[in-house]
């Protein structure tokens, strides 16, 4: 029963997390949170990271109840996100594989969304809508690869959403999506915004743009509330996903759809997808804010699956990339 510790660090979330035989034995993480306004730089981000990833490391082998001989391997997020996170997340989990005697699992972020997904879900071969800060996708396996039917031809649909929560000062605790979630549930007057929807790609650059401009007009005239602009800027945008998704479900002859990816938490979103399942006579699969938010157990699953199929990664080989295509992974795992 191979036992796997998973370390994830690509963005503002560091986690890790430990797995066995299809078992989250623990997965404690920690949030690097900025006043309302502001991002997260990638240097600040990487200082929190280091600040804390020892003693999440710790709180991960105490909870599970393992000690380092048990761990089988080492995963780690190799890919995509920022670079300065990556580097201190990659550095951490290589001085641990070589102290412990493990082997090493390079990750690819989008991949372990997708093995953490499947785990926690039971979905079969759903067609997956990947949406979160850094990544929006359609994504649908087949002949050992992940297949990107659709995505962002710009910024991600989260990304959207973060930097509109920063013209509205919205609070970055617990996040800005969660926060904007909670506005719109308020709202009562659908705002007309840009839909930038081209074939089976996305853009959302053009409705942040338009919003980032109008926002504080219409406020300011009294022609809208803070809550509505959230509520139009929420529907609009799942519009264009759950488009491009049935789009991809009625290519593949899907009867599953899987969402995953921090923005996949929205019950918003959630909800439109289950509609559109319920009338295509699909089911929705999705998870909650424990692994759909990026976390440890995600890397550790998808490294789990790797090591099983004896896909691992050599010393030389474990350098970080901030640009990993989901389709340049070879899925050994699948049939």
């Amino acid at each position: 029963m191979p036992v796997v510790i998973g370390f994830e660090g690509s963005a503002n979330k560091i986690g890790v997390g430990i797995v066995r035989d299809g078992e989250v034995l623990s997965n404690p993480r920690r949030t690097y949170v900025t006043p309302p306004g502001q991002g997260f730089l990638p240097s600040d981000t990487a200082r929190h990271h280091r600040s804390c990833i020892l003693d999440v490391l710790q709180e991960a082998l105490s909870e599970a109840g393992v000690k380092p001989s048990d761990i089988d391997a080492v995963a780690f997020t190799k890919g995509p996100g920022m670079g300065a996170p990556l580097v201190t997340v990659a550095v951490v989990a290589r001085t641990v594989a070589q102290l412990w005697g493990k082997p090493l699992l390079g990750v690819n972020h989008c991949v372990g969304h997708i093995e953490m997904g499947r785990l926690v879900t039971g979905a079969q071969n759903p067609t997956v809508l990947y949406v979160s800060g850094g990544n929006t996708q359609v994504i649908a396996y087949s002949e050992h690869r992940y297949r990107i039917f659709g995505e962002t031809i710009d910024i991600a649909v989260g990304n959207c959403l973060d930097r509109f929560a920063r013209v509205l000062k919205i609070s970055n605790d617990p996040s800005p999506g969660y926060n904007i979630e909670q506005m719109a549930k308020k709202g009562q007057k659908l705002v007309e915004l840009p839909y930038t929807v081209k074939g089976m790609d996305v853009s959302f650059s053009g409705i942040l743009s338009h919003i980032e401009e109008v926002a504080h007009k219409m406020l300011a005239a009294g022609e809208c509330t803070a809550e509505d602009l959230c509520f139009s800027l929420q529907e609009t945008l799942f519009a264009m996903l759950v488009e491009i998704t049935e789009r991809a479900m009625a290519h593949t002859g899907s009867r599953e759809a899987l969402i995953v990816g921090g923005v996949g938490c929205n019950e918003r979103l959630q909800e439109m997808m289950a509609i559109m399942c319920r009338e295509r006579g699909a089911k929705l699969f999705a998870t909650d804010e424990r692994f759909c938010i990026d976390n440890g157990a995600m890397i550790a699953q998808a490294g789990w699956e790797m090591f099983q199929s004896g896909q691992l990664t050599a010393l030389e080989d474990s350098w970080i990339t901030q640009r990993y295509r989901t389709d340049e992974v070879e899925v050994t795992w699948r049939d």
